[in-house]
């Protein structure tokens, strides 16, 4: 399949009977060019079940709000934005996730937490967005698995077979990966360069330019969570961290005890959102 293809089919992936009726509303909203916190607010109270998983996400370990945001109201004029748009895109699929592809929740929330703990510790100013990145990282997946499933289940049997990450085993495929289709998605729903770059290039940090730092922290945590073993990311490799990452993060030997000690909760937070 080329790549024009698989794009098209990528961005019209709510029209496919397979995507949760959640999902495909919410897809719906982030299309628009301009969506307020208001419209978000309206939309997530309609919905119990929604409002509920919102509350439960962003007082979990990987938002670090713990018992202290009782509203949807409240969590939007915290977070903003970006934020709750991608807590909607996460919970829509929390679900799919659990179900279909195991382990990869736990490995979301994982990564949400580790990418937030070391966003603050270089003083990012919107650690939560670093956080959502994190979060949607592997969004890419999902869709692949939901728009081509006996396919992906091909690329993910040959990358067992032959010992290289699904990512490599989906370019020899596809053309593409699921970093590729999360990126396009992320533009579609008009994410923020940061968020686009992070989910982009979370394999390849070397090439972002608008948000390095953003993309370094995903890329530095997707690899501590596999390296953990929380949950599971669609194969049992740990890549080698990009050594300008690594560099520009410079986590300390403490550091690291406390990402590892946090992501351990983040993804047992995983099966009551």
């Amino acid at each position: 399949m080329d790549m024009q293809t698989l794009r098209r089919r990528v961005e019209s992936i709510h029209a496919l009977p397979t995507v949760p009726g959640a999902f495909r509303q919410i897809s719906a909203m982030l299309e628009k060019p301009r969506i307020t916190l208001d419209e978000l607010g309206r939309f997530v109270s309609k919905d119990p079940a929604l409002t509920a998983k919102i509350l439960k996400m962003v007082n979990s370990a990987a938002f670090g709000f713990p018992g202290r945001i009782s509203s949807v109201s409240h969590a939007i004029m915290l977070l903003g934005l970006n934020v709750i748009k991608g807590l909607l895109l996460g919970v829509s699929f929390s679900e799919l996730m659990q179900k279909s592809m195991t382990g990869l929740w736990e490995h979301s929330l994982g990564c949400a937490y580790s990418a937030r703990f070391i966003a603050r510790k270089k003083n990012l100013k919107e650690p939560e967005e670093t956080s959502v990145c994190g979060l949607l990282h592997d969004i890419g997946k999902v869709v692949m698995m939901l728009g081509f499933p006996r396919e992906f289940e091909k690329v993910s049997a040959e990358a067992e077979a032959t010992g290289v990450t699904l990512y490599e085993a989906e370019k020899k495929f596809f053309a593409a990966t699921h970093a590729d289709v999360g990126c396009w998605l992320a533009q579609k729903w008009h994410f923020p360069l940061s968020l686009v770059e992070a989910i982009g290039y979370h394999h390849t940090p070397q090439l972002a330019r608008h948000s390095p730092m953003e993309t370094a922290i995903v890329h530095v945590a997707d690899i501590l969570v596999r390296a953990k073993g929380v949950g599971f990311a669609g194969d049992l490799l740990v890549p080698a961290v990009h050594p300008a990452s690594w560099e520009m993060l410079n986590l300390s030997e403490g550091d690291l005890r406390d990402i590892f000690a946090g992501m351990e909760g983040a993804g047992a937070a995983a099966e009551e959102i």
